[in-house]
């Protein structure tokens, strides 16, 4: 008597079935842990890039002034990332510590359009890896000068990968230059223009404060007012609130800005969650809600 031979292929079919379903299954399980570890997550950070030619030391200042006369400690993990995308660590999270600072640094730190598209590239390969490690469901963003055009980039072009589980809920630029060295808007550089054709993809419900140095009426010495000031045209209309404040009087120089006592008092008061909102924003600061 012969074998049915479509029953032997039934049964290898079955078993290929099988032998794919395993790792199938294994991954499923692995990723609603995950997500349920997101969910339940307390975990808030605060995420800051640093400007061209800068390195992950560049917010050491700021940090230690963030960290005095406040109960509540920051604990600082520094990620630089190689040209190949490989990434190196220095710091830790501590475990008690629900918003630590996260301060992104890249090997390639060079200034120009070009440069901020591959940062925003190596940006999004470092923040991947966060949620893989860390699992939070929210955090805040800064960008100190091109930091926040790299911000801007990923959120256009990456952070709908993320949107519906992670959300970015507070994102503070300081000195950024939207339309790079122009002091006149009617000379609009191809990065502006494309974060303007872009702008709809930024998160409705985001919260955008965007800092200014008044070292003259002017500039901050680098970066001319004009150029921070074109933000409007990207994120007015676009987010849930987007508010433009100028900082003025002694280190309001664009290098000097993150160092700013005025400026960490700012962060304080607006980019970290409310237990930390002791002080009250330095009445320098001139504010204008768009």
């Amino acid at each position: 008597m012969s074998k049915n031979p479509n029953l032997k292929w039934l049964i290898l079919t079955l078993l290929l079935v099988i032998f794919l379903a395993i790792p199938g299954y294994s991954w499923m399980k692995k990723d609603n842990w995950a997500r349920a570890q997101r969910q339940k997550s307390m975990l808030s950070p605060v995420i800051m890039v640093p400007g061209s030619s800068a390195t992950t030391e560049r917010f050491n200042q700021l940090v230690r002034q963030l960290n005095s006369k406040t109960a509540t400690k920051h604990s600082v993990l520094k990620i630089k990332v190689s040209t190949k995308g490989t990434l190196s660590y220095s710091g830790a999270i501590d475990k008690d510590d629900n918003e630590p600072i996260i301060v992104v640094g890249f090997q390639n730190n060079h200034d120009g359009y070009s440069n901020i598209k591959k940062q925003a590239g190596w940006l999004d390969q470092a923040f991947y890896t966060l949620t893989q490690n860390y699992h939070f469901n929210n955090f805040k963003a800064f960008g100190h000068s091109n930091g926040g055009l790299i911000w801007t980039y990923w959120l256009e072009h990456y952070y709908s990968s993320y949107a519906n589980e992670i959300k970015m809920k507070r994102l503070m630029t300081l000195g950024t230059p939207y339309n790079f060295s122009e002091s006149n808007l009617k000379y609009r550089t191809q990065m502006l223009e494309d974060f303007i054709k872009n702008k709809n993809k930024l998160p409705k419900n985001l919260v955008v404060y965007s800092l200014s140095g008044g070292k003259s009426y002017e500039s901050d010495g680098i970066v001319p007012e004009a150029s921070v000031a074109a933000g409007k045209y990207i994120f007015q209309n676009q987010v849930k609130s987007y508010t433009a404040m100028t900082v003025t009087g002694p280190e309001a120089d664009h290098s000097d800005l993150p160092q700013n006592e005025q400026v960490v008092r700012l962060i304080k008061h607006y980019l970290l969650e409310k237990k930390n909102k002791n002080l009250r924003p330095p009445r320098q600061a001139n504010k204008k809600r768009q």
